[in-house]
């Protein structure tokens, strides 16, 4: 069918689940977000997921410094990655803009049309096959 979710539930002390739930306010987080990150964690890394406090991250051995990875990202990339973050907000600003100017001119021309009589090309040419003596003037 799809992906669906499934629920898993456990049970823990009552140290252990308030020591979660400050984790969570920290990180400003919601508990379900705090466990479904640790498994979707567990999961990318096909269980090999220890979890270690944050003092102990820096400070550890060569196995210890390479997870969780760190990348080091250039400033030059984090700006050019919100310059085009902001050409794209102006860019669907203008859409917007473009878009309510075509209905506008839709509207108008929906107006115009309910009030006058369209005349066709064709026709004017039959009339005029009797009248080839007149002279047209464009101005």
């Amino acid at each position: 069918m799809g992906n669906k979710n499934k629920t898993i539930s456990f049970r823990v002390s009552e140290d252990a689940f308030e020591r979660l739930r400050d984790i969570a306010d920290e990180r400003d987080l919601s508990l379900s977000a705090v466990f479904r990150d640790y498994v979707d964690t567990l999961v990318a890394h096909d269980g090999q997921v220890r979890v270690v406090p944050e003092h102990e991250l820096d400070g550890g051995d060569e196995d210890d410094s390479t997870f969780p990875p760190k990348v080091e990202v250039s400033k030059s990339f984090v700006r050019e990655h919100e310059r085009l973050e902001l050409e794209a907000d102006h860019l669907r600003e203008q859409l917007e803009e473009h878009k309510r100017y075509v209905t506008e001119l839709r509207q108008r021309l929906e107006d115009e049309t309910a009030d006058e009589e369209v005349i066709h090309l064709d026709e004017l040419d039959d009339e005029d096959e009797a009248d080839d003596e007149r002279p047209y003037r464009y101005t």
